[in-house]
């Protein structure tokens, strides 16, 4: 095997984040009843969401805020957009979040399919994720595919997050490996095949709806079942 450590993202690679998000914010903006309070809709307010979400994420993997300042601002400035301010229904919804979204189970299609095959063929699989540890375990928990794992590499847990070279360097550390007998499966261009390629990794691009321009990767699926061509 050209490969011998095989490392993924969690995130939109394996765990449907878009899905498990939407049903999670769905239940909140129910449960809290937000349209009571003046959003108009839960589609506008999901799509104001995850407009804030995506650039706040950007703006912690570059170390401009923290993790706390993440968390809660993704709500207070989706209320403000809707010019509206709670900051004591923000700080209640920010941690109902973190409650109710690592219990949720939506995978992406050949999953665990595509899991089982790579574990018959005794490839040691690992994660390296920007997700914080006690949240990106408890997805791993409910949604049953942990146990796959052999090494868990949280930014955390490394002390690095990706794009940064020191968290790749870390998990290959942690794994026992080298960067010319792993590769690293990941959605993101800019995030895991970015910094794969700066720890020397072959990659995979995983890009099931638009195939992004900017970095070249050493392969791109749209399916994960397409790795059974490339392992």
């Amino acid at each position: 095997m050209r490969y011998k450590h095989i490392f993924f993202d969690l995130d939109h690679t394996l765990w449907d984040f878009e899905a498990n998000s939407n049903a999670t914010l769905q239940e909140l903006f129910y449960e809290h009843n937000l349209a009571g309070k003046g959003i108009s809709s839960y589609a506008d307010f999901f799509v104001v969401y995850s407009e804030i979400n995506d650039k706040l994420w950007d703006r912690f993997r570059k170390g401009f805020i923290n993790r706390n300042e993440l968390r809660i601002k993704r709500f207070t400035q989706t209320f403000l957009a809707f010019k509206l301010c709670d900051d004591k229904l923000c700080q209640t919804l920010s941690e109902r979040f973190l409650e109710i979204l690592p219990t949720k189970t939506a995978l992406f299609p050949d999953t665990v399919e595509v899991l089982d095959y790579l574990r018959d063929k005794q490839y040691p699989l690992h994660l390296i994720t920007n997700g914080f540890e006690e949240t990106q375990k408890l997805k791993l928990q409910h949604s049953g595919i942990g146990h796959y794992f052999t090494h868990i590499v949280t930014s955390e847990s490394a002390g690095s997050l990706k794009p940064h070279r020191e968290i790749f360097d870390y998990a290959m550390k942690l794994s026992n490996t080298t960067a010319a007998d792993s590769i690293m499966i990941g959605d993101t261009l800019e995030v895991d095949i970015l910094g794969a390629q700066q720890a020397g990794m072959d990659q995979v691009y995983f890009a099931p709806n638009l195939v992004q321009q900017g970095v070249s990767p050493t392969y791109t699926i749209k399916n994960l079942s397409e790795l059974k061509n490339i392992l």
